[in-house]
């Protein structure tokens, strides 16, 4: 294991020495964090970015890449189980008793860093679509991955190699994901009961509002060529006169006979 020493060994001591130098509480509570808080936090954010991206014209695609997110998660968890079961790496207080270990229970080995990969994933799918709350979510990552060298957990390069792999994961097999599941997306948009889970925008290419009746700015009606007047008649015009004669109310005066024209 002379490989993983020097710099590796000397960050761990020195980030996980400022575990024993804070206050209690707040080693715990970043070690709960480190542990549980992050990922949590990652899905509300990508429930979130779901949520607004509904709204986008490209909600489809946009949607398809957040379903991404967390799929290629899982595929980089599932990756990460044979590395590890290669590398062989015991977590880091085993070889160094000396450590403040602030979460228990941990078993099996290092490299690398499930939680990191995991956390990375998440967020550079997130980022994919929303650069906004992408940045966000790469923030949470890095400081999750913080977390597991302060918590006494893993090393850095195991946090390192975590990232590696949840970016590689993502980013290389998102084509064929965007190629499989946008079709699924679209699919759902169209459909009536579920397709406010794509889009939200509730205006048709032509003009209707989607309920298949005309827009409010759509008030006459073309009648032989004409348009049919709804409001009162004009002045001077009896109601449901012809358009253009004037009736006063008044009957005109008898004509004489041989009266001259």
């Amino acid at each position: 294991m002379a490989g993983w020493e020097d710099p590796d060994v000397d960050l761990l001591y020195r980030v996980n020495g400022w575990s024993e130098q804070a206050p209690q509480w707040f080693s715990s509570l970043l070690g709960f964090l480190s542990e549980y808080g992050v990922i949590f936090g990652l899905m509300a954010l990508g429930l979130w970015t779901w949520w607004t991206a509904r709204a986008r014209a490209d909600s489809v695609t946009a949607v398809a890449g957040l379903l991404w997110a967390p799929l290629g998660a899982s595929v980089a968890y599932a990756v990460n189980y044979p590395i590890r079961e290669l590398v062989e790496r015991p977590r880091p207080f085993v070889d160094h008793p000396d450590l403040n270990v602030l979460v228990e229970g941990k078993s099996g080995y290092s490299f690398v860093s499930d939680h990191s990969a995991l956390t990375m994933a998440l967020a550079v799918g997130i980022f994919m679509v929303n650069r906004r709350w992408g940045a966000l979510a790469l923030g949470l990552a890095a400081f999750q991955g913080f977390g597991r060298v302060y918590a006494g957990v893993h090393y850095p390069t195991d946090v390192v190699g975590g990232f590696a792999l949840g970016i590689a994961v993502v980013l290389l097999l998102s084509p064929l994901a965007s190629a499989l599941l946008t079709p699924l997306t679209r699919a759902l948009a169209a459909s009536p009961r579920a397709g406010w889970l794509v889009t939200a925008r509730t205006a048709d290419v032509d003009g209707s509002d989607g309920s298949g009746t005309a827009g409010a700015g759509d008030t006459t009606a073309t009648i032989a060529g004409g348009h049919a007047r709804t409001g009162p008649p004009p002045a001077g015009e009896a109601p449901g006169g012809p358009a253009g004669r004037a009736h006063t109310g008044d009957h005109p005066a008898p004509r004489h006979p041989n009266a001259r024209v």
